[in-house]
């Protein structure tokens, strides 16, 4: 690693402040909630001009009237080149009307806003980064492809499809996630992240004239949370969580129906595929009650795998021609970095440094982030993986 072109990059993306605090307002003030779709034109469009200026076509994908992703890659593209996977998203948890009451601003070296650090911030470094390698004329070997997901919060549900596709065809993958707590670590692992819906059907009765008659699936239900809580294994690394549960008709009716939904929480796939069987293989303890199992281990866990260790190494290495001390860690929570390392070399939370994902307190450290533009920048020029 060149410490003079790291020297070069990090001088330069120190002087882009303006560029990415103008740009992360304009993000930040086009409110893009993930469940309601139709308020995310001004989004796309603001980042679809972002990137146009530093010389990269776009299009959208997806269906009217739902997500819309935004797809880019150079202009001036040779298609027969190896391809780099840049990942994010520029939904957020917040619905419509939160950036009035908590508007967007710049508090010295910290900025403040919904969806700022998760992960609006992030898309504006990428940017960033963009600017370096054209105005410094840096070489990128790989040639980069940008996918800009609106559905990332409630699961890639519309999404993964696209990810999935490019990440079999790139030579690596980075993912624009804020970084991991306070010294802002990479992400090299996560958790892989499972939801299951258990329906019980039982039969009515009337509990004070006939309660023989009557199956109670609200009892049935009490079993099987136990049977779930039971999977809990600390050691293991693998939670599971009966976070919701209804059922019944009225106090003197013998339950007809129940259902729960558990969140599943995994470090491998292959403790996901583990749980998944036995969830799916529960049978219920009264002959008259029926189960009704759906879900499963939707994002697969990103593992600390040999390619994702070479490509978090590179990173490091990145980082230390820059200066910058940087950890690795397992996040809890899951991402399209799931995704992508079930088909090629990933490293996650390359996004800003700050706090406060989903919470009311989100900001995000200025002169962290832009660093971390410059780690971007740096990864963005390296060569293939392979060979």
């Amino acid at each position: 690693m060149c410490s003079a072109n790291a020297a070069m990059v990090l001088d330069y993306v120190k002087g882009q402040e303006p560029r990415l605090i103008d740009l992360m307002r304009e993000l930040v003030e086009a409110e893009s909630p993930s469940t309601h779709p139709e308020t995310h034109d001004e989004a796309r469009r603001v980042l679809r001009l972002a990137l146009a200026e530093v010389g990269y076509e776009s299009r959208e994908t997806g269906w009217p009237d739902r997500p819309r992703h935004v797809f880019a890659r150079p202009a001036d593209r040779d298609t027969g080149e190896a391809s780099q996977l840049v990942v994010g998203h520029y939904d957020t948890v917040w619905p419509v009307g939160t950036v009035t009451e908590r508007p967007f601003r710049v508090d010295g070296n910290v900025v403040h806003g919904p969806g700022s650090f998760d992960m609006k911030g992030g898309l504006a470094q990428l940017v960033v980064a963009l600017h370096a390698i054209r105005d410094l004329e840096l070489p990128t070997p790989v040639r980069p492809i940008i996918f800009v997901n609106a559905d990332e919060e409630i699961g890639s549900r519309t999404s993964t499809r696209y990810i999935r596709w490019l990440a079999q065809h790139a030579d690596r993958a980075l993912v624009l996630e804020p970084a991991l707590g306070d010294r802002g670590d990479i992400k090299t692992a996560r958790k892989g992240i499972g939801r299951f819906t258990i329906t019980v059907y039982g039969k009515a009765a009337h509990a004070g004239l006939d309660p023989e008659s009557g199956a109670s699936a609200i009892l049935e239900l009490s079993h099987v949370i136990q049977t779930l809580f039971s999977l809990n294994d600390v050691e293991r690394g693998i939670t599971v969580n009966v976070g919701t549960v209804d059922g019944g008709i009225q106090p003197n009716v013998i339950a007809p129906h129940s259902k729960a939904v558990v969140d599943v929480r995994v470090p491998t796939v292959a403790a996901g595929n583990e749980i998944e069987y036995i969830i799916h293989s529960m049978k219920p303890n009264d002959p008259d009650v029926r189960l009704h199992i759906e879900g499963g281990i939707g994002r697969p866990s990103m593992e600390v795998t040999p390619r994702n260790q070479k490509l978090w190494e590179r990173a490091r290495e990145a980082g230390d021609a820059l200066g910058l001390e940087l950890h690795q860690a397992r996040a809890g929570g899951g991402s399209d970095g799931n995704t992508t390392s079930q088909f090629t070399a990933t490293i996650d939370g390359l996004g800003p440094v700050g706090d406060g994902a989903h919470a009311l307190h989100e900001h995000l450290l200025i002169d962290k982030t832009l660093e971390r533009a410059a780690l971007l920048t740096m990864l963005l020029t390296q060569p293939a993986m392979e060979g």
